[in-house]
Order: C-alpha cells, then structure tokens, then sequence
C-alpha cells in the first residue's frame, strides 16, 4: 500500500497502524469502563476493545480513520457528555473517532457504530454504519485491506464507508 500511495500522491504516507494498549492505555480503559457504567453507557465491546488496542491511526486510507485512545475518549465524555443519538432523548452514544474528514464515530450502549453526517455533535444527525464494534473494525479493515489497490470497487468502498452507505439510520 505505502509504495502505491507515494507513487499515486508524490509523498510518502503517513502513519497507519494499529497500537496495542500499554499500561497507561489499560488503566485509562477501566476509568472509561467505570464512568460507562455510571452513565449507563457499558457497550461491553469497547471496554474489550480499549483493553487491547490503544488507538488505530489509518491517516492515509480515504480521508483517514481514527479510533481515540481511551483516555481521549474518556476526556471528551467528562468535558462534554454523552452524544444524543437521534430524537429519542434518552439514547446517548460516546464519541469515539473520527473519519479524518471532521466527522465523528459514535457508538451507542447496544453497540452499535454510528457516524455523524456534520462535523458538530450538538444535536447530530447520525447513520448507522455498523451493528456493533465487530462489524464496524470488519468495514475498516476492508477499507484498508483495498487502500492501496486503485479500481472502481475500491472507490465505491472508501465511498460507501465514508458516506455512510454501508447501513443508513431509520429516520
């Protein structure tokens, strides 16, 4: 992929990888496990998945991908909340990324992934990427997977994914 991407775009990547938790990660993981609980937010997936991997950084995919350390995540929780998730007040998702293009990923207690169709999580609107965080990282690593192959297949997926085409919201 790299020597495709300096080939295509005259400049070498980016980083683009996958950090494991170190301790600082783990720690910063139960913190965020402890205050999902206390806001009824507790998609068990994430605190799995904040026990393993510290963050993913893709800046070079489509836009880029970006999964924030728990510790990030954890910051943005106690400085500004949870996120609505659409008109039913009493569902509320946490931010956890970003697509690079200013647009937010957000996970809802059942699970699910959604991204937000403006850069703003005051009052956003949301599409449903994925059912869980499993399904969500399968879409990713597909995306990456094809990220440094250029066809129309290839275009259509970074597509899909970064405009939500993968699995829209109910309005």
């Amino acid at each position: 992929m790299t020597d495709e991407f300096e080939r295509r775009h005259g400049f070498a990547p980016g980083p683009n990888e996958v950090r494991p938790a170190n301790r600082d990660d783990r720690t910063a993981a139960r913190a965020l496990a402890l205050a999902l609980a206390r806001a009824s937010l507790v998609p068990a997936d994430l605190v799995t998945f904040y026990d393993t991997i510290g963050d993913i950084t893709w800046s070079d995919v489509g836009n880029g991908h970006f999964l924030d350390p728990a510790s990030d995540v954890l910051l943005r929780l106690q400085e500004y909340g949870p996120v609505d998730l659409g008109t039913n007040q009493r569902a509320h998702g946490l931010a956890i990324g970003s697509d690079g293009g200013g647009l937010s990923y957000v996970v809802g207690p059942d699970g699910s992934v959604h991204r937000t169709r403006t850069a703003s999580l005051d009052e956003p609107e949301l599409d449903k990427l994925a059912d869980d965080l499993r399904q969500f990282l399968e879409l990713l690593e597909r995306t990456l997977t094809n990220g440094g192959v250029k066809d129309a297949a290839h275009d259509v997926q970074v597509q899909d994914l970064a405009f939500g085409r993968f699995r829209r919201s109910e309005p």
